[in-house]
């Protein structure tokens, strides 16, 4: 039997070695790669094709939830499980609407990390035991707070909610065209249109709300210009 193929994705090399030595005492689970941001998460998946991706919310350049929708367009076949330290209900709900089939607390025992690789990777959901509830809870419609933000978010494309998170992160235009690969012109017309769409005219506003509707963690480092 081929053992579990996963792929580590968080931006902090201490954390991903932690998660590599601890995955290497497992006999049927292999760690295949590791990525320091979502671009290079998404790109290793479509090249590697792992069975599962143990994703990190909090990344630079692209945040794991985008990452994760990326990567389950360009690799359908792999199952992606959250990692986060932070339980918000907010962060419950995106990482389940980006398709995420579990989400985990890193404070969670290695022993439940296992189980939950080895759980996903056979199609079913895994969940750090406090969680369910929160879970089920949501389910039957308790949304929290930011729903409206999230509604509001779900009107931008794929392109606007990039430049909406390098925004959030500092990024100015033309290092934001760099990062993906477009014209400063386009970049300003992404940004216009997301402004427009979310009713937000200033960059320090649309920082609040990426870290309100959970485009990047209230723990991540931003600077508002």
């Amino acid at each position: 039997m081929q053992p579990i193929q996963v792929l580590l994705a968080d931006d902090h090399t201490i954390v991903r070695e932690g998660f590599r030595r601890m995955l290497e005492l497992e006999p049927d689970i292999r760690v295949v790669g590791e990525a320091g941001d979502g671009r290079q998460a998404v790109a290793l998946a479509a090249k590697l094709n792992p069975d599962v991706v143990l994703m990190d919310i909090a990344m630079p350049l692209l945040n794991g939830l985008d990452a994760t929708r990326q990567i389950l367009k360009a690799a359908p076949a792999t199952r992606i499980l959250i990692l986060s330290a932070h339980s918000d209900d907010a962060y419950l709900q995106k990482a389940s609407e980006s398709g995420a089939l579990g989400f985990l607390l890193k404070q969670t025992s290695a022993h439940e990390v296992c189980w939950a690789i080895r759980d996903v990777h056979n199609g079913n959901r895994a969940f750090s035991p406090s969680l369910t509830k929160r879970l089920r809870d949501q389910g039957k419609g308790a949304r929290g707070r930011a729903g409206a933000g999230f509604r509001k978010l779900a009107q931008l494309t794929s392109r606007e909610a990039e430049v909406l998170q390098l925004i959030a992160e500092g990024k100015a235009n033309k290092e934001t065209a760099s990062e993906l690969g477009i014209s400063i012109k386009t970049v300003e017309k992404h940004r216009q249109s997301l402004m427009k769409k979310l009713n937000i005219h200033d960059t320090a506003s649309l920082t609040r709300y990426a870290i309100a509707a959970g485009v990047i963690e209230s723990s991540v480092q931003v600077t508002i210009l």
